[in-house]
């Protein structure tokens, strides 16, 4: 059965929901870089790029995962070549070299109000009820 996650404070003007979840599969729609209190967007790469990462551990939680779960990121830049914000969040969302899901870049258009955006894919591990 597929539920549809909607995150307060995170979803889009369409209706559309922020992530899918069919078993123990979640994929995301475009996360963005808005503040999930203010809702304002920044003008600031390492404002947007805090924001994302914060938005898709929201997501991801919200779906009953966590951000282990979390297998594949695609990674939207205005800028391809202004990465230092996202490899910084990156780094601290995903610490473990050996245990980092893949990675991709795409462009943003270049008239888009946003400056980095992500997608991600992640496969929610089933955990083992040890108590029996």
């Amino acid at each position: 059965m597929r539920k549809s996650i909607s995150v307060k404070g995170l979803s889009h003007r369409h209706p559309v929901p922020n992530a899918c979840r069919i078993g123990n599969m979640v994929f995301s729609g475009a996360v963005h870089g808005v503040s999930p209190t203010t809702h304002e967007l920044s003008v600031e790469m390492a404002d947007q790029s805090a924001n994302v990462f914060a938005n898709m551990r929201a997501i991801i939680e919200a779906t009953g995962g966590r951000v282990e779960d979390i297998i594949k990121v695609e990674i939207y830049l205005r800028d391809s070549g202004d990465r230092n914000a996202v490899n910084e969040e990156w780094l601290r969302m995903f610490p473990d070299p050996e245990s980092r899901p893949a990675r991709h870049v795409r462009p943003l258009p270049p008239d888009s109000p946003s400056l980095v955006q992500c997608e991600f894919i992640a496969v929610i591990e089933e955990l083992l009820d040890l108590s029996t």
